[in-house]
């Protein structure tokens, strides 16, 4: 933030964001002179949840995928100060403030489909259990995923449905141990888990009803089970 008295940018300073910093376009080798480049081969949406119920991983379908810029909360921010479990903060299309028409993404599934990209969910935040509980999800582990998404070899792996709000899992990634992939497994209380899915499930459904008038049956149907 900015410092009143010296008017010079404090980069330790952590009262609105713990991501202050920047750098030019010159610090980068291989950085883009035009900013333009052709279609992706993957779309990788990311997610920090502290809910500890997102696996670390999950494979979209195009439905899916409109419905996580509308209805996924970005990231889960805690108010360390006064709050010791997790407050969910949902923001459509990672900027719901300045948002001042209804969120949709019909362009995006076009580019999708006109592409053939596969969408990709990556959570990057708690695992085995909440904030207080869990750990962080293993930074080597993301980018294990993140380079078996990019070589290809995450996208013929075996997979299976039926984690929280109905994503799609492998069973293996290669340098990820296979008890992280499936949240509900790395939870030593597994009645634990289920009832803080089934709260989260809760918050996505009831942040999702603002946009229900401006998404297709389809889309809808992407979500939770309880709330289609």
């Amino acid at each position: 933030m900015l410092d009143p008295d010296t008017r010079v940018i404090d980069f330790d300073d952590d009262r609105y964001t713990e991501h202050a910093g920047g750098y030019p376009l010159s610090s980068i080798p291989n950085a883009s002179t035009t900013g333009v480049a052709g279609s992706p081969s993957n779309v990788i949406m990311l997610t920090a949840d502290a809910f500890g119920v997102l696996p670390p991983v999950a494979r979209l379908t195009t439905d899916q995928a409109l419905l996580l810029p509308l209805r996924l909360y970005i990231e889960d921010r805690r108010h360390r100060d006064w709050h010791d479990e997790p407050v969910a903060t949902f923001s459509a299309g990672f900027g719901a403030p300045f948002c001042r028409r209804p969120a949709a993404t019909p362009l995006l599934a076009e580019r999708l489909d006109s592409s053939g990209a596969q969408a990709w969910l990556v959570n990057t935040g708690w695992t085995g259990g909440p904030y207080g509980v869990g750990q962080r999800m293993p930074i080597e582990a993301t980018r294990s995923i993140i380079t078996a998404i990019l070589d290809g070899s995450l996208q013929s792996a075996e997979w299976v449905t039926g984690e929280a709000i109905g994503l799609s899992v492998p069973v293996h990634c290669p340098g990820v141990p296979d008890g992280l992939l499936r949240p509900r497994d790395s939870w030593i209380d597994s009645a634990a888990y289920d009832a803080t899915a089934e709260k989260l499930a809760g918050m996505f459904a009831a942040n999702f009803a603002q946009f229900l008038p401006y998404v297709s049956e389809a889309v809808a149907m992407a979500g939770p089970a309880r709330n289609r």
